[in-house]
């Protein structure tokens, strides 16, 4: 049993100044003021004082980092995995873009196989299926060559049983539709994205049991005053949970305090869209099958168009507050319980009994200090 001891603690409900938590098991049993915590015999306790005690991070748009690319190297899922606890994350989707179908069969043997002997790290919680079926005219920095239209046959083994949570597409092309029912219907989450879709085509989109938004503004039409369109449609609809990559460079700051405005009360997710160069030098980097040339701010091909980021999801939850002036406790939804509410994981995202212990220490300046998996140390600043 471990006892964290003296944080501040940020439970679904309140916030607790001098607070104590209990867990065994791998899950959290007691949550208190730890003058009123009993510690029972053989615990092992951890002096968190002047600390925020958090719940672990879910990024829910994941292309890679340290060098590996999921598109064209899904083993690197395993070493990605025990690189993200340094950035908060103890959940997450390997995102694969746009390539033969194939690619997709490889990642889901490598997600629904077991660990390496020994493995520490963030839980991979399933793909995420960031086309073929995209709209080549937003195509992004998606090889053109590998777009597709979407059938039945084609996603016959796509759902979470085999690894696969969530799959964006443009919900305007041909079949798509029939394809979002069928997806919805197993339970794999379906997102709009990198699409032409107007506002009647979007909407119709979400009839058919899209919920979700990939990257809002990014590789969509602009919001227009006669036309809102895809990025409108997803503001409007309650129906709807927003990605949205908070690195300064993707939406502007001035937007995204507006899109906090607006769905900031538990219907907005930050992501990274972070790439194989996250944690890596400037240099030359892949993103499927593209080249990405990086620098030490930005990822962009060759042509200039952005490929992902170079973000971590602390850095997005310190923007954002940045950004909005929005307090710890008011963004924290946004990586926590709000994407495991979108994947249908009561047990993840909450500090609150009974839920998995996946927790993160923050220093006063909201750096990561110590993350804990499943009541486990996997990661400690030195």
């Amino acid at each position: 049993m471990i006892c964290i001891q003296h944080a501040t603690i940020y439970t679904p409900d309140e916030v607790i100044a001098d607070g104590a938590v209990l867990i065994a098991d791998g899950r959290i049993q007691t949550i208190a003021p730890s003058s009123q915590i009993d510690l029972p015999e053989k615990v092992s306790c951890i002096d968190a004082t002047g600390l925020h005690l958090v719940p672990g991070f879910i990024d829910l748009q994941l292309n890679g980092a340290i060098g590996l690319d999921f598109t064209s190297e899904p083993r690197g899922i395993w070493p990605v995995a025990a690189y993200l606890p340094r950035t908060g994350v103890t959940s997450f989707l390997p995102t694969i873009i746009s390539a033969p179908l194939t690619a997709v069969s490889a990642a889901q043997k490598i997600i629904t196989s077991s660990p390496p002997r020994g493995f520490q790290g963030a839980t991979p919680l399933g793909l995420h299926i960031e086309g073929p079926f995209l709209h080549p005219d937003k195509k992004g920095a998606h090889n053109p060559a590998h777009l597709q239209l979407p059938t039945a046959a084609k996603v016959a083994n796509w759902l979470p049983e085999n690894g696969v949570r969530l799959v964006t597409l443009a919900p305007e092309l041909e079949g798509a539709l029939e394809v979002v029912r069928l997806l919805s219907e197993r339970g794999v989450v379906v997102s709009a994205g990198h699409s032409t879709a107007d506002f009647a085509q979007a909407t119709a989109g979400f009839a058919a049991g899209i919920r979700y938004g990939t990257h809002l503004f990014n590789a969509m039409p602009p919001l227009h005053h006669r036309e809102p369109g895809l990025a409108g449609a997803l503001l409007a609809d309650e129906r709807t949970t927003i990605g949205l990559i908070v690195d300064g460079a993707h939406v502007h700051p001035e937007l995204v305090k507006l899109v906090w405005r607006l769905v900031g009360n538990g219907r907005l997710t930050l992501v990274t869209d972070a790439m194989a160069a996250l944690g890596m030098p400037p240099g030359h980097y892949a993103l499927g099958d593209h080249e990405v040339i990086v620098d030490d701010k930005m990822a962009r091909l060759v042509s200039g168009t952005l490929a992902g980021s170079l973000l971590t999801l602390d850095t997005a939850v310190r923007n954002l507050i940045t950004f909005t002036g929005c307090s710890l406790a008011e963004v924290l939804p946004t990586v926590t319980s709000t994407p495991a509410n979108l994947l249908g994981l009561p047990h993840k995202g909450r500090l609150a009994p009974n839920c998995d212990a996946d927790l993160v220490l923050l220093t006063p300046d909201l750096q990561v200090h110590t993350t804990l998996i499943g009541g486990r140390i996997v990661y400690q600043k030195e």
